[in-house]
């Protein structure tokens, strides 16, 4: 009884992820993973610029004491 219900659930999934779901076309994948990269830069260059920022703060405050 188990083995048909797994065996339904894989036919239905896969029945599903073909008819059923919307797939991008390839330019609009190529738009997104242009958009997703430039936003990853831009966050890691704001992370660095935090992490240099406080790294020099935080030499001036302990050479301070």
């Amino acid at each position: 009884m188990a083995n048909i219900k797994i065996f339904n659930y894989a036919k239905e999934s896969y029945d599903e992820l073909l008819h059923k779901v919307s797939w991008p076309t390839w330019s609009e994948l190529q738009s997104s993973a242009i958009v997703v990269s430039i936003a990853s830069l831009m966050i890691a260059f704001v992370v660095y610029l935090m992490d240099i920022s406080f790294s020099s703060l935080l030499k001036g405050f302990y050479t301070w004491l």
